[in-house]
Formats: structure tokens, C-alpha cells, sequence
């Protein structure tokens, strides 16, 4: 325990002694004086918590030696007791307590009443000391935490740019390779011809599918991610993500069975996105682990409650199967049953760990139960609201896009396939267009010429699109102030679209992009 250090300060010695052998006990320490200029030097020197202060001395009496020790910011938190043999009149009292001390001790001394008041103060300035103490380990505690926060601030930033970027960076040759293959398949395959460019769709939608789960995983971890719900056709919905893997199932030999409950209610209120996501992944990972046998997706209700139904959506093969001290793991971002699975079966990891994330949003229950070398079987269970009647939907038919008359576009890309893939496809739209590689050709084409809309990519050498608009905005070119501006990026994250729109662009279009919403975007921004 921390020793308190007293001061006695008296001009007589026997009443130091006597105070002294009242005061004695191990967890304090006593320094005494007769002189009250030692007592400033002691009390400067040393750290003292309580002061004994007699009243009537010579040449500088209690009061005086008191004003200055708390006129003084090293000395003004000493306790003082002032010890006076004087009259217990009030003025004097009041004098003392308006000096800065705490109380007064008469003489003669009662030993008890002095013990009892010194252990208090000894008690209270141990408190003090504590909560100071306490206090200090706060704002280290909170400078830790501000320090953390920051980091982590700084650690999610760096990530996101990092997302942006590798979308982009990725995102922007997938979009030239689906284009030209949309191109492609417009141009009179033969047969063969036409198989392989549905291998290259295939295979280019298959690494965009990889991207799309690492952004989904980014924006789970960030509760950016929105679960929408809707009128769901449970059978129609699963039929048609088991006819998608059909193909996969196959060509490995598998039997891929359904079993619906015939109880099942034609409608329930659900994220059919996300609900398809999860059984994608679930039943695309049981064909990856399945080398012979079968894959059965069943449906079925467990219990009603109300106008609720809690169903249950079983992915059950007879695969390779899970060891029970791997089963937390395979739902660990970027994880697999082992390394001799990831060598074996290739994948990223991420689909596991996404379907346990998407589960988690949707209030669900995810379970697995499996047997090495039997199989697996992966369960999704929740509760969904029973539509009663939904409305039948009309025909959707598909858009002709027609071509346009007299449009003029200036497109800013410096990918020289899409490059090539806009340009294609504004041909055909009867479109005259001009192109620029970066935001600064940008703005000296547009100063030399009228155009009815812009069409901007965001990432550019030299200067890039956001920059470009923005000088247009505040105009840079003068007269061109309020050109229609639709900006290409490969980034989806909600960020880098609010971005977009913020530096005045009129709309986002993301890479890879639908013929289908560049026509309807080109319309509405060039029809007046």
C-alpha cells in the first residue's frame, strides 16, 4: 500500500513529539517542522497529502503559511487541518476555512477525535488518488480506442479502394469479353461456332459470379446488404436454379431429384434473390464434392403458425463428406475443408461463407450434418409470410431497340475492347459518336463540339471521369454546363455510385451492362 505523507508544522517541539506518537502507524509517513518556511520547501519537495497546521507562530503564522501554499498550483491540493489552541470563536473558524482548510483540531487534543479525523482524510486522499488513477487509465483506454477506430476507419477504407479498384480492374475486361460475345452471337455461327461462344459466356458470367460473391461478402460485413422481399413462387424458383445446375450434374453422371411438400403454399413473401443465391451455392457446391450418386433438394413445412409457414430446405448428397473437426471451418471466408480439397476441387471459399451471412440477414437457421465419405447435408430453415393471392403478372415482351435520328455521343474510354464494344453497338443504333481516351480529350472535344449526351468512363489515365465532370459542371467549357453526363464503372459499391452522382453525372451505368439499359438510359437523357 501507498504510504500518505503528513506534515506536522509547530513552532514548539513537545506538541510535533505529541502529535507524533498520536499519529504513528505504518502506512503513513510523518515529517515534521518548527519552521514554516521548511514547511513551504518540504511541501514543494515532497509529496505531501496532509498538512497539521498550528495557528500561532512566529514570524509567519498558520493563516499566512496556509495563503501561500494554496496560492501555489504544486501545493494547493494539501489537505490542511489547522491545530490551534486559540478561541473557538466562529470568526476564527470561518478565517481558517476561508484560508483553505479543511478543519480544525483543538487544543488540548482528544486522541480519539484526532485519530478518527485523520484516519477520514487519510481515507479520503486515498480515493482521490485512486479515482486520478482510475481516471488516467480511462484516457489511456480511450486514446487506445480512438487510436483502434482510426486504424480501423483507415483498414475499411483501404479495403473498399481496394474492392473498387480490383472490380474495376476485373470487371472492365469481363464487360469487353461478354460484349463481344453478345456481338458474336449475332453475327451467323455455325453450330460449333456458337457452342464456344456459350463456353466463353459462360465461363466470363462464372469469374464475374466470383467478384459479385466477394463485393456481397464486403457489403454483408459493412450491414450494407438489403434483404428485399417480395411474392415468391417457392417451386417455380427452385425448379428453376436446379434446371440451371442440371447441365453440371450431368456431365458428372449425378442424378439431380426434387421432392416438394405438397402442402406447400404457391406463394410466400421472400428474397427470391438471395434464396436463390444460397441454394445456388449450396447445390453447386454438393455437385463440386459429389463424384457419383445423387444431389436431392428437398422442400418441405415444418410447422404453420398463422399465416406463416417455417420451411425447410434440405441439399443432401452423397458426396465426399465433411470431418466433424472441419465443419465450422468450411464457413470461414476463403477456407475449405482442408488443403487436399482446395488442390482437388479448386473453388474460392467464399460460398459457404456467404450462404451462412445470407442465412444470417434473413432471420434463418443453417445446419449441416455429415458422414466422411457417405455425404452431406445442408439444411436452411425460416419462417415466410403466406401470400393469398397474387396478382398474375403480364407478358413481358421484349424491347426492339430501335435506332435513333440525329444523336450525337461522345464516348471517354480508354479500354480500347470496350472501346470498340460501345462504339459497335452505337453503329447499329445509327448513333454518330466520337471517342476520347481520357477526361482531358474529354473536355477539348466537347469545346469544339455540340453533343447530345456523354458517355464517361470513371477510371481514366490523364484525368479521369468524376474529375471531368465536375469541370464541366462548373463550367470549364462555357455553354456546356448541362450536357447529359452517364458515366461507365466497373465499381459497384453504393459508394462509388453516390460519388458519381455527386461530382454531376445524370446516371451509373455498371460494367458489365445490358444492351438493353444502355438504350433505355440513351432515351430518357436525350428525349426532350
Amino acid at each position: 500500500m501507498e504510504k500518505i505523507n503528513i506534515l506536522i508544522v509547530d513552532d514548539r517541539p513537545e506538541n510535533i513529539v505529541a502529535l507524533e506518537a498520536l499519529l504513528q502507524r505504518t502506512d503513513i509517513n510523518l515529517i515534521s517542522t518548527t519552521n514554516p518556511n521548511e514547511a513551504l520547501r518540504l511541501s514543494w519537495e515532497m509529496d505531501i497529502a496532509i498538512a497539521l497546521v498550528d495557528v500561532q507562530m512566529p514570524e509567519m503564522d498558520g493563516f499566512e503559511l496556509v495563503e501561500i501554499l494554496k496560492s501555489n498550483p504544486r501545493t494547493k491540493d494539501i489537505l490542511i487541518i489547522f491545530v490551534t489552541a486559540i478561541s473557538k470563536e466562529t470568526k476564527y473558524a470561518v478565517k481558517g476555512l476561508n484560508t483553505g482548510a479543511v478543519d480544525y483540531l483543538y487544543k488540548p487534543l482528544d486522541p480519539f477525535v484526532t485519530s478518527a479525523k485523520v484516519d477520514s482524510f487519510i481515507q479520503f486522499i486515498r480515493n482521490q488518488r485512486e479515482l486520478k488513477r482510475k481516471n488516467k487509465e480511462l484516457e489511456a483506454y480511450q486514446k487506445e480506442l480512438i487510436k483502434a477506430k482510426e486504424q480501423a476507419e483507415q483498414g475499411k477504407r483501404i479495403k473498399e479502394n481496394f474492392l473498387a479498384n480490383m472490380s474495376h480492374e476485373i470487371r472492365t475486361p469481363i464487360n469487353g469479353i461478354i460484349g463481344i460475345a453478345h456481338l458474336l452471337e449475332r453475327s451467323g455461327l455455325n453450330a460449333e461456332q456458337k457452342e464456344m461462344v456459350d463456353l466463353l459466356e459462360i465461363s466470363s458470367n462464372s469469374l464475374l459470379g466470383v467478384i459479385n460473391d466477394i463485393l456481397d461478402l464486403s457489403k454483408i460485413e459493412a450491414g450494407k446488404f438489403k434483404i428485399n422481399r417480395s411474392e415468391t413462387d417457392i417451386i417455380n424458383m427452385c425448379n428453376a436454379v436446379v434446371n440451371l445446375l442440371r447441365i453440371r450434374a450431368r456431365e458428372k453422371k449425378l442424378e439431380l431429384i426434387t421432392h416438394f411438400d405438397p402442402n406447400l403454399p404457391n406463394h410466400v413473401m421472400a428474397d427470391s434473390l438471395r434464396l436463390n443465391q444460397i441454394l445456388m451455392n449450396l447445390i453447386g457446391n454438393a455437385i463440386k464434392f459429389t463424384s457419383r450418386g445423387s444431389i436431392t433438394l428437398k422442400v418441405e413445412i415444418l410447422t404453420r403458425k398463422g399465416n406463416n409457414v417455417r420451411i425447410k430446405f434440405s441439399v443432401i448428397d452423397t458426396g465426399i463428406g465433411i470431418a466433424n473437426e472441419n465443419i465450422d471451418k468450411i464457413f470461414e471466408t476463403f477456407e475449405q475443408a482442408d488443403e487436399q480439397t482446395t488442390v482437388k476441387f479448386g473453388g474460392t471459399g467464399l460460398g459457404l461463407s456467404i450462404v451462412k451471412n445470407l442465412a444470417k440477414l434473413k432471420g434463418g437457421l443453417l445446419e449441416v450434418t455429415s458422414e466422411e465419405g457417405i455425404g452431406s447435408t445442408f439444411c436452411f430453415t425460416n419462417w415466410y409470410e403466406v401470400v393469398k393471392e397474387v396478382p398474375v403478372p403480364e407478358k413481358i415482351v421484349k424491347e426492339i431497340l430501335t435506332p435513333f435520328n440525329n444523336l450525337r455521343v461522345l464516348v471517354a474510354e480508354d479500354n480500347p475492347i470496350n472501346k470498340f464494344l460501345i462504339v459497335k453497338i452505337l453503329k447499329d443504333w445509327m448513333i454518330d459518336a466520337d471517342v476520347v481516351e481520357n477526361g482531358k480529350d474529354a473536355l477539348d472535344k466537347l469545346r469544339e463540339n455540340d453533343y447530345d449526351i456523354i458517355l464517361m468512363d470513371t477510371f481514366m489515365p490523364v484525368m479521369n471521369g468524376l474529375d471531368a465532370i465536375k469541370l464541366i459542371r462548373g463550367g470549364h467549357v462555357p455553354g456546356k454546363e448541362n450536357v447529359p453526363v452517364i458515366t461507365f464503372s466497373a465499381a459497384v459499391m453504393e459508394n462509388d455510385k453516390k460519388t458519381a452522382i455527386e461530382a454531376g453525372a445524370n446516371d451509373v451505368i455498371s460494367k458489365p451492362f445490358e444492351l438493353e439499359v444502355l438504350h433505355q438510359k440513351l432515351s430518357k437523357y436525350t428525349t426532350y
